[in-house]
């Protein structure tokens, strides 16, 4: 029997790992091409995750340019965000994928949106959170316990933030602190007998998790340092514990937000809409209706037809943690008949993206970054608003072949990009 496998990445491991591949029954000579050639691929690669093999590749395609005015963002020790500054650029859009038809698609919507008033986004919060939560044995003493918290957040909030604390000077990786999440608030919510407390961060432009982890492990180190001798004492402590809904959809994000929520929206002349998208403007009315019911009757928490696909699109070519798609990809369309066009938005609740650290720091990751020119400071809060403005023209596009003619059009590109691009 085989020793333990290896999650480590010493060359030593990653050719034990790739011997224990070649002798799979399904391996065949041409499949030597997931291994890389090149030492130096192996060591750029092998430091983005554990158990390392290989690595494969993507298409990319480029689709624009989209007429995108964006805002820059200031925010607050409070979370309050601030429009300093706003811009409009020509944006190109790099797309990972293998999904038949999306380029397609979003280009047609972006040439519409680009024939009436370009898109416009706007943040509206730019938070992260970590939801801790304390268990007791009785529900007075979680009560007692939200109440203590209360009374010291000012004082946790000046802990965390003093140059002077020894957790920035700490090596441990346990310990040490993160000088880049900067804790807006504490929100306990009470749970029978647990008092969840909800962290709330801003992380610049990181997308912040692991500095959001640390620095939350610290608070409640120190929380439990500051309780009374008396009490109340916990029977657990659990540094996530799902509240916040970290990297699958919820209620508490669709709500509020979880990293950027970003309004894009666009508004387009019903001259625009039938030549450019080829489907009456009411009709489009007409499937908003139908499409908000069935989602209700589902159980949807919204009318959107297809954020996820832009979405993964732009967070694969940019190095983003790919687990976070399902918190990102929650949204909520809106189709507003005027007496001569329409006004479409899209309002995405928890846009999770960063421009430093993790997969950001891959060198195709660096230059689609740079063709984005997300590069810099305010690059996550501009990155964001791309990825909202791109899904936007998807989901006009998408939902204008849907709306045409008993979806005829939304067949048509299927069976041609989809369907029979391979037979």
């Amino acid at each position: 029997m085989r020793r333990r496998w290896s999650h480590r990445n010493h060359p030593a491991a990653i050719e034990e790992r790739r011997h224990a591949l070649r002798n799979l029954p399904g391996f065949q000579p041409e499949d030597e091409r997931i291994f890389p050639a090149s030492e130096e691929h192996d060591r750029i690669m092998s430091q983005y995750q554990e158990a390392y093999v290989g690595q494969m590749l993507m298409p990319v395609s480029v689709v624009g340019p989209l007429r995108l005015s964006a805002g820059q963002y200031q925010v607050d020790d409070s979370g309050r965000l601030a429009e300093v500054n706003r811009s409009e650029s020509l944006i190109h859009l790099p797309l990972a994928h293998t999904e038949g038809g999306l380029s397609a698609s979003l280009l047609r919507g972006l040439t519409a949106v680009n024939q009436g008033s370009g898109a416009t986004t706007i943040i509206l919060h730019d938070e992260m959170t970590r939801d801790t939560a304390w268990v007791f044995d009785r529900v007075d003493d979680a009560v007692r316990f939200y109440r203590f918290v209360q009374s010291i957040e000012p004082d946790l909030k000046a802990w965390l933030h003093n140059p002077e604390n020894p957790g920035y000077r700490e090596t441990s990786k346990t310990s040490v602190l993160s000088r880049h999440a900067r804790l807006l608030r504490i929100e306990p919510r009470l749970v029978g007998p647990a008092c969840h407390l909800l962290y709330r961060f801003n992380t610049g432009d990181a997308c912040g998790p692991n500095m959001m982890t640390r620095n939350a492990y610290a608070l409640n180190n120190e929380i439990r340092r500051r309780l009374p001798d008396v009490g109340p004492f916990p029977t657990n402590v659990y540094l996530e514990s799902n509240m916040g809904g970290d990297k699958k959809p919820s209620w508490e994000y669709f709500n509020r937000g979880h990293g950027k929520t970003v309004l894009a929206w666009t508004w387009m002349p019903d001259s625009v809409i039938r030549y450019y998208l080829k489907v009456d403007p009411d009709e489009l009315s007409r499937l908003e209706w139908t499409g908000l019911h069935g989602a209700h009757a589902s159980g949807m928490q919204s009318f959107a037809f297809t954020p996820a696909s832009a979405v993964s699109a732009l967070f694969l070519v940019t190095g983003q943690d790919m687990g976070m798609v399902a918190t990102s990809s929650m949204a909520q369309a809106t189709v507003n008949r005027t007496p001569d066009g329409i006004t479409f938005s899209l309002r995405f609740s928890g846009l999770e993206v960063g421009t430093v650290g993790g997969g950001t720091t891959m060198p195709f990751a660096q230059s689609y970054l740079r063709i984005l020119e997300c590069l810099g400071p305010g690059g996550a809060q501009r990155l964001a608003q791309i990825v909202a403005a791109a899904a936007l023209c998807l989901d006009i596009s998408a939902s204008a072949s849907m709306a045409n003619r008993g979806s005829e059009n939304f067949f048509a590109a299927h069976l041609e990009h989809g369907g029979q691009r391979n037979h």
